[in-house]
């Protein structure tokens, strides 16, 4: 197309490059071919460039006369470029927006690596939506703490010996440490909400302990808060078991309680679970066919003072389980550092 010559008188050549290039221009399929037809009839070295050039050798008259035509020539043909550009271009969309629209996912892909779902992540899931389906809410909050979310508020002040058993990784920063426990999302929900109130709080927990099979320096907790008019232990208990039934699929689970102690809580209980894999003993609850879970109470009314909550009209029961507990117990993970050590032939198990 770009080497073709046209010959003849002005009026014919006009009329040929017309019809040649609306032609070549209605047919063009895409934007590239479009262009070609663009730089060989409208570019500066294409057939209209080179009609303009014969005008030097007519008259003056003549000049007058088709030097106008030529240009409003070149005037039709650029409006039929824009045009037809335009449309191509809308067609290039929308074939690309419904291609994206209508892309399967689950295609297969030969030779694709494949993922998967870390142990935590499905066990949050899991533990948010049993306590959701229970009217819970799920709550978050900071993992870098000060000692008023960690302690204070939780009744543990500066001189508390319980301050020794939970190995804090202070920061240079005064009074900011990393959280050792996720009940400092607890203390922030109960100044942000009214009660009656239900809460669980999953997040990440660190503290300064040497690194071995069961004990790690980063670790996984789970909180759970209610406070409400005449809250009991009865509704701690009830909480506690409902959830350990759903979360290992058995409602022959039983509970059993201990005294314990916790400074945010009075009175302190243990629950122990009964063994949901054995039925008499087995490595996993060490032949007594009892298993500690978690650390109960009722919230202690200095820690509901302390959140500007009216202790004489509102009482609450707290609850904290080991998430990282939970996950090894479920999944048979006898060594903590898997967890966190991101080895492939590991993590592909799930």
């Amino acid at each position: 197309m770009a080497h073709q010559q046209y010959t003849g008188s002005i009026p014919a050549q006009i009329e040929h490059i017309s019809s040649d290039c609306t032609a070549a221009i209605a047919a063009a399929t895409s934007l590239q071919e479009l262009d070609t037809i663009r730089v060989a009839f409208i570019g500066r070295t294409g057939h209209i460039a080179l009609l303009m050039g014969v005008l030097k050798e007519l008259s003056a008259e003549e000049k007058r006369e088709w030097g106008p035509k030529i240009n409003t020539l070149k005037e039709l043909l650029v409006l039929q470029y824009e045009e037809r550009k335009k449309a191509l271009e809308d067609a290039a969309h929308s074939a690309a927006a419904h291609k994206t629209a209508t892309f399967d996912v689950t295609a297969y892909a030969p030779g694709q690596m494949r993922g998967s779902i870390h142990p935590y992540s499905t066990t949050i899931a899991e533990i948010e939506d049993i306590f959701i389906s229970m009217g819970f809410e799920i709550v978050d909050g900071p993992e870098l703490e000060t000692d008023f979310y960690n302690f204070e508020a939780l009744n543990i002040p500066d001189d508390h010996p319980a301050r020794d058993m939970h190995d804090t990784f202070w920061l240079p920063k005064p009074h900011h440490l990393l959280r050792t426990h996720t009940s400092s999302v607890q203390v922030r929900a109960l100044q942000n909400r009214k009660p009656p109130l239900a809460i669980a709080a999953p997040g990440r927990c660190f503290r300064h302990e040497a690194t071995d099979a069961s004990h790690d320096y980063i670790f996984m907790q789970c909180e759970g808060l209610i406070v409400s008019e005449s809250i009991s232990l009865s509704n701690l208990f009830a909480v506690t078991k409902t959830f350990l039934q759903r979360f290992f699929n058995t409602e022959q689970l039983a509970i059993r309680q201990r005294p314990g102690f916790f400074p945010f809580v009075e009175p302190g209980i243990e629950i122990d679970m009964s063994c949901p894999f054995c039925t008499e003993g087995c490595s996993t609850c060490k032949q007594s066919r009892w298993i500690e879970i978690c650390g109960t109470g009722l919230v202690h009314p200095h820690v509901l003072r302390a959140c500007g909550i009216d202790a004489d009209r509102y009482t609450g029961c707290a609850f904290g389980f080991g998430l990282t507990r939970l996950v090894m117990l479920k999944y048979g993970i006898r060594d903590i550092r898997l967890l966190h050590e991101g080895r492939i032939e590991f993590l592909e198990q799930f």
